[in-house]
Formats: C-alpha cells, structure tokens, sequence
C-alpha cells in the first residue's frame, strides 16, 4: 500500500467537506445544541449545568445527529464518485481499489471527528467558565467515546456505498438504516420483551428482572451499545433504547461495549474492502 496515495486520497476528502462548509455547520449545529441541552436541560429550570448533566442530555440527542451526520457523509462516498465518473479516472492513475478505500475512510473519518471535537469541545469550554468542579477528563472520555461511535455509522455508509448502484438509491438504504438502529430496533426488542412479560403478575411491589437475552440482542444495536458505554463509563443516561431506566446487566462491562463498537468497525469496514473489489465500475 502507497501511503502517499492513502493520504492524498484522504486529503481530497478533507478539502472538499471544507470547501462546502461542511466541517463548519456540522461544528456549529453541535456547538450550539450542546449548550442549548446544558442551559436548558433541566425540566422546569433554566442556567447552566454541569457537564455531567450536559452528557447526559446530550447522549441521546447526539446518537440522533451523529448517526445522520456519519450517514450523509458516507453514503454516496463510492458510488457517487462512480456516477461522476471520477472512480475511473482514480484508478486509471496509482491508486488501487484498497487504497481508494483506506483514504476516503480515513479522510472523512477525520471529518468526524473534528466536526465532534471542535463542536463538543468549544461548548465544553464555555460551559466550564460558568459552572465550578469542572470534569474535564470526563467530558474528553465522552468526546472519544461519541467519535468512536460515530465512526460505528460511516463505516457502515461506507459499505451501502459500495453495494448500492446509483446514489439515489444509496440515499434511501441510509435513510432507511437510521429508522433502522433508532427507531426500529428498539420497538422490536421492546416489543420481544413484552411477550415475554405477564403484566398480570407485575406490581409496584415486585421487582421486574429484565432477561439477559434482551440486553444481548441490544449488543446488535449500535446506538444502544454507546448509550450503555456512556452510562457506565461517565453516569446514568437516558436512552431511546432504555439504558437510562433499566440497569445494565453486571456482565456489561466497559471493555465489551468497547469491543462490540469497534468490532462493527472493523467487520463493515473488511466488508466494504472486499465489496468494492468486486463491483463493476
């Protein structure tokens, strides 16, 4: 592998998010709703929080974003470069197939993640000069953690956009993949739980085991994994996928959920390698 090539491939992709200013709003749009959620975020009080309760409003509403943000961003990487017609011209030069992909990988996941350190870090920074006993380190694991979930999301786009064979369609596979891990998902597991519980026998005197097998098939959803993550590694959150009320099982470990992200990184990403090495362009 040509590194050079890697990293001008990489670059490409970094200056052409900078030129449409990309980078810029996508910044902005977490700045301005980190601090919203910490100014806001208490139900019936208004005055800046603390940055553990900013964490906690902002996992949930951040999943959202983050998840659309890493969508869009991946989605048409491939085959809109195919369509333009730019893939051949690529490839008619050094760069090779795994390359192509190694570079646009690493260059809009540096996207990503600049986007969430400049926008999380710039709110974090103004929130920390009105508010005392400031955790800093804290807030960083929970920077590192959001990139590392975000990149959960491209690597996904980045293999849809190399199976999908017009970027139109590509676009509806992305947005039929958030409904996916928000919404769908979740009402699933829920309603697999449900079928499982006699609500008969349920009072507000008994105490209600969730089974393990509920929060094994919540390891399939990102988003309920970083919610999770957050949780036992910072605090308590709440969660579209119920990490916030129900507790974690005592074999959720912070090492696991880890593991479980970055193995959906690196399984998609093997996974779009080899899909692009076989699609006709």
């Amino acid at each position: 592998m040509q590194t050079t090539v890697v990293l001008s491939i990489a670059k490409k992709e970094i200056m052409d998010n900078i030129r449409n200013k990309w980078i810029i709003l996508v910044a902005a749009m977490f700045a301005i709703l980190t601090l919203v959620v910490s100014y806001f975020g208490s139900l019936g009080t208004s005055g800046w929080q603390d940055l553990g309760l900013t964490i906690s409003g902002m996992t949930q509403l951040g999943s959202f974003l983050i998840s659309i943000v890493a969508f869009m961003l991946g989605y048409a990487t491939i085959i809109g470069e195919i369509e333009r017609g730019s893939m051949s011209s690529l490839l008619s030069l050094s760069a090779n197939r795994f390359e192509i992909v190694v570079g646009k990988w690493l260059g809009l996941g540096a996207v990503l993640c600049f986007t969430i350190l400049v926008g999380y870090g710039f709110a974090g920074m103004l929130i920390a000069l009105n508010v005392s006993n400031v955790d800093i380190l804290e807030y960083l694991v929970f920077i590192g953690l959001t990139m590392i979930f975000g990149l959960v999301f491209l690597t996904v786009a980045l293999f849809f956009s190399t199976v999908f064979s017009k970027r139109s369609t590509a676009l509806g596979g992305a947005i039929f993949l958030w409904f996916l891990f928000n919404i769908i998902l979740p009402i699933v597991f829920v309603g697999l739980l449900a079928t499982t519980i006699d609500f008969t026998q349920v009072t507000m005197e008994t105490t209600f085991t969730f089974p393990d097998w509920y929060f094994a098939l919540n390891l399939f959803n990102p988003i309920s994994v970083y919610s999770s993550l957050i949780t036992i590694a910072i605090g308590p959150v709440q969660s579209s996928t119920g990490s916030g009320f129900i507790p974690n099982p005592s074999w959720y470990t912070t090492c696991l959920l880890l593991g479980v992200l970055l193995a959906w990184i690196i399984v998609f990403y093997i996974l779009s390698v080899w899909r692009f090495q076989r699609k006709d362009i």
